[in-house]
């Protein structure tokens, strides 16, 4: 997501610190380059209007020009202006003093917003909740049945009424439309009347932009909208909805959908997203994202073992599976800080899925000991390795390779640390 602005202003800044000191016109065109990223992004005119104002003026007030450090503070205002766009601070999701805790979910038809109740109640789940979805869509078919069969999914209950009990938290997925209407607005009213929710959660497509501003918009006029849940986040690459809507509606973004696996759902952080744009990566949705599936003794383990030369193929299928579940390696290239370029040059989608799954087949095809050892790997072992995975020789011997290599690099900077010419502690540690 936000490729296309990442790189636009990841761009203008690099040519800026290459400048020894801000001069006023480097400052009009970074301005000027900043202001057409956004717009190209589809972010909203008055929006663009109201950062870039915001931009100039604290860099008038930060006597940038002339300065040594001009293009560093520059580079810290715009973050600071799109974190104020963005809404400051994270909005977290109502919890009722008295259970349950009521979510009613609204918005158009195409926005997601089924699967999107979905993501919700395992996140809540996740957060120690227990969530029962309620499903009130009767007007598309079969919405349903695919809110029963994604609860199945997730071992979580679905109902078809009001039926509020069983659960500390309520997730009601209400019936939308193609387009806005008076019809939909009196379903929805009546469904908040009875529930009397605690949050009243719009669904907004991030890939309709300027569209999805404007039904923002609309459903706040109607409605008591709490949050809005931006779905879709990871298919729109300018992002222009996502960094329009909040500062257009004045509602909190409150969790954006960033997959289509049902995990693919993340806190809105402001400040997190500023950094991904502004390519600073987001280090700590990272570290969160690892601690949520890596055990913290195993993980250490795996350091030593690696540090030690006692690294097996056996350990890096594991990694694999655990990495899997982080999420695709270019979205956490992207968040770890100077990486985002280089993620943009790997395979993704289901190219670097295709690869990852090459790569679990033929290790899957080992033995134990072929694993644990693949110096035994003979030219009559390699090809039954290649057929029971349905790859080439010239794949497994690849494989075989990397690994090698890779071992014996880690097997240097092991030595090297516990000679002291790096800071060794044993294990990696928090």
């Amino acid at each position: 997501m936000f490729e296309q602005l990442e790189a636009r202003l990841t761009d203008t800044f690099a040519k800026l610190r290459g400048r020894p000191r801000v001069t006023e016109a480097d400052l009009d065109e970074a301005i000027r380059d900043v202001r057409v990223a956004l717009l190209e992004a589809d972010v909203s005119l008055r929006v663009v209007k109201q950062l870039v104002s915001a931009v100039r003026e604290r860099a008038v007030g930060a006597q940038v020009v002339q300065s040594v450090t001009g293009a560093q503070q520059v580079v810290k205002i715009v973050h600071d202006a799109l974190v104020e766009m963005l809404g400051t601070e994270a909005a977290p999701i109502a919890r009722a003093e008295a259970p349950p805790t009521v979510i009613v979910l609204v918005g158009l038809q195409g926005t997601g917003k089924t699967t999107t109740a979905a993501k919700i109640a395992n996140l809540m789940r996740k957060q120690g909740r227990k969530p029962v979805l309620i499903t009130l869509d009767t007007r598309r078919p079969a919405a349903m049945e695919q809110l029963e069969t994604l609860g199945k999914q997730l071992g979580i209950p679905v109902r078809r009424s009001l039926d509020m009990g069983g659960g500390d938290t309520v997730i009601i997925d209400t019936a939308g439309r193609l387009h806005v209407d008076d019809e939909m607005m009196r379903e929805a009213e009546a469904v908040i009347a009875q529930a009397q929710p605690h949050e009243v959660l719009l669904v907004v497509d991030a890939m309709a932009g300027q569209d999805a501003v404007d039904a923002a918009s609309a459903f706040h006029a109607r409605l008591p909208i709490t949050g809005l849940v931006l779905s879709k986040v990871d298919s729109d690459a300018r992002g222009g909805a996502s960094l329009s809507v909040r500062a257009a509606t004045g509602i909190p973004v409150k969790l954006m959908g960033t997959g289509e696996k049902l995990d693919a759902i993340e806190v809105f952080h402001p400040d997190r997203l500023a950094q991904r744009i502004l390519g600073m990566g987001d280090v700590v949705t990272l570290v969160e994202k690892a601690q949520a599936v890596v055990d913290q003794k195993d993980a250490e383990e795996q350091a030593k073992r690696m540090l030690e030369a006692r690294f097996t193929l056996d350990d890096f299928y594991r990694q694999l599976q655990q990495i899997k579940q982080i999420g695709p390696i270019g979205d956490l290239l992207k968040m770890i800080p100077g990486m985002g370029q280089l993620s943009a040059q790997l395979p993704s989608g289901p190219e670097a899925e295709r690869e990852l799954r090459k790569v679990e087949a033929i290790i899957s095809s080992m033995t134990l000991a072929e694993r644990a050892d693949p110096a035994i790997l003979n030219g009559s072992r390699r090809k039954r390795i290649a057929r029971g995975s349905g790859t080439t020789v010239g794949d497994v011997n690849q494989l075989v390779k990397q690994f090698d290599e890779m071992r014996k690099l880690m097997k240097r900077i092991g030595g090297v640390a516990k000679a002291g010419r790096l800071p060794y502690h044993g294990p990696l540690r928090r």
